[in-house]
Order: C-alpha cells, then sequence, then structure tokens
C-alpha cells in the first residue's frame, strides 16, 4: 500500500478511536440514547436528499436500520456510560468473533483451526478482562458485548443483501432508525428538551464528530481504499482501533492501565489478527 493510502488508512482508524472518547465525553452532557437520535438525524439530512433506493434494496435497509441503527449503536452508547474507552473498545471488537461463529452457523463457513484458535484467543481476552477492576459493570459489559453481536447480525445482513453502495446505506438506515431510537429515549430517558437547550461543547459536539467524521468521512474514505486495494491489506488496520482507544482513554481520559487490560487487550487483539489475517508462507526465489 502506497504510504500516501496507509497514512488515510492510519487516520481513519485514529478517527474511529477518538470515536469512543467523544461518545464518552458527549453521553455526560446529553442522554446516549438522544445523542444517537441527534446523530442519525444530521447523517440523514446530509445523505438521504442526495442518494436513491430501490425496492429490493428497502427492505434490507429497514432490517439494518433494526439490527445496526436500533441496537447496535444505541446499546454501544449505553454501553460506553460505566466503561472506560480503551475497555468499550475492546469489548466492542467482540463482534469480529461473534461474526465468524455466525457465518459458521447460519453460512456454512468453514472455521477451521486456525480461527478456532483466533476465537479461543479473542473470547480467552475477554476472560482475562473480566478479572480485572476495569471491566465494566456487568450491565455495561453485557451492552457492549451484545452492541458487538448485533455488529455482527448486521454483517451477516449486509453479505446477504443486494450490493448497497456505503454512503447510501449509512443515510437510509439513519433516517429509519430515528423512530426506532426516538422511542427508546422517549420511554427510558427524561427531560431531552431541558437537556438539548443546556447541552455544552461536549454534547453537540459529540453529534457533529459522530455523524460527520465517524459516519460520513471516515466511512467514505475506508470503503474507497476498500475499491483501490486488497481486503487482506486494508481490514488489518482495525486492529489498531482498540490500541489507539486504550492509549487515547488513558491520555485524556485519565483510564488506567492495569496488567488486565493490557494482558486481555493483547489477547483479544491477537485472537482479532489470527481471524483476520491469512499467513502464508512466502516462496523462496528460484536461482537464477
Amino acid at each position: 500500500m502506497p504510504l500516501k493510502d496507509l497514512l488515510i488508512g492510519l487516520g481513519i482508524i485514529a478517527i474511529w478511536a477518538f470515536n469512543i472518547i467523544v461518545i464518552k465525553v458527549g453521553i455526560e452532557d446529553l442522554p446516549p440514547l438522544l445523542v444517537t437520535v441527534l446523530r442519525f438525524m444530521l447523517v440523514a439530512v446530509l445523505v438521504v436528499p442526495f442518494t436513491r433506493i430501490s425496492r429490493r434494496q428497502l427492505p434490507w435497509i429497514l432490517l439494518l436500520a433494526v439490527t445496526f441503527g436500533g441496537l447496535h449503536f444505541p446499546l454501544l452508547f449505553l454501553g460506553l456510560q460505566q466503561s472506560e474507552a480503551g475497555t468499550g473498545a475492546l469489548l466492542v471488537q467482540m463482534g469480529t468473533p461473534f461474526a465468524t461463529l455466525l457465518a459458521a452457523i447460519f453460512l456454512k463457513e468453514k472455521l477451521g483451526s486456525r480461527r478456532i484458535v483466533g476465537l479461543i484467543l479473542a473470547f480467552g481476552g475477554v476472560v482475562v478482562l473480566a478479572g480485572g477492576p476495569s471491566l465494566p459493570p456487568p450491565a455495561s459489559t453485557a451492552l457492549l458485548l451484545a452492541s458487538a453481536f448485533f455488529w455482527a447480525v448486521s454483517t451477516m445482513i449486509i453479505k446477504l443483501a443486494p450490493p448497497i453502495p456505503p454512503l447510501t446505506m449509512t443515510g437510509w438506515i439513519s433516517m429509519f432508525a430515528i423512530p426506532l431510537v426516538s422511542l427508546g429515549s422517549w420511554l427510558f430517558e427524561d427531560d431531552q428538551w431541558q437537556a438539548i437547550h443546556q447541552a455544552g461543547w461536549a454534547g453537540w459536539g459529540a453529534v457533529i464528530y459522530t455523524a460527520l467524521m465517524s459516519s460520513i468521512a471516515a466511512y467514505g474514505l475506508w470503503y474507497r481504499l476498500l475499491q483501490k486495494h486488497p481486503v487482506s491489506r486494508v481490514v488489518p488496520l482495525t486492529l489498531l482501533m482498540p490500541v489507539f482507544a486504550v492509549i487515547l482513554g488513558v491520555w485524556l481520559l485519565g483510564d488506567p492501565l492495569g496488567f488486565n487490560k493490557v494482558a486481555g487487550g493483547v489477547m483479544v487483539i491477537a485472537g482479532l489478527a489470527v481471524i483476520n489475517i491469512r499467513f502464508r508462507r512466502q516462496r523462496k526465489p528460484s536461482p537464477v
């Protein structure tokens, strides 16, 4: 990969890692489900008027609006309330092992010994994290793992769905998810209008950053990289996201960096690497 594209890829990972920090700060100023609704509204306004979907694509978009927009994102925002940024990022990365298991069960993809080792490492890393003080309360841990699970479910749906341009998918999922998450905010949160009027730079900054930088800019650049380079060269960069998030959490939020977080994090990332990266022996050049 050329240096320019590599730097773009690292920039995207940094945007996504900083997104965790921004969410953490933002949901201290605004209720988490309300932040999610406002984010979806901004994305929909900026994307939907300039994109179109077909009748064939519509049922899949509606399904993804439930699993991805209505479950993954709200559960992520709710789970991060009581979680350290780095630990939350590591737990959400469990979407990859979940997706691997779902693909084996429903798409009949073979696991193989390599992926089984990766799964054991990743889930073992969560067990190590659970033995340390950095793991969030059980409810938050369950919410973050559920968020990762519904990310994996959404991945399976995208594999089965007809081709949909990524930005189009992002905009229309956001639009159809607005009433779902708004209902959740109405049922489980209070004083939304007061919170909006009293919100400061942290709350509104989180809405704008998550919508513009994370959803639109980062994903747009990411899919452009996927179009230019083999998936095997681009996807492994995502392994750096929780690493960046842990570093940013320690640096900006003062999160502790204990043994369990380091050891468990290394195991999770190693497991993801084994699942995602296919290691091949290089052939020795034939003598001239």
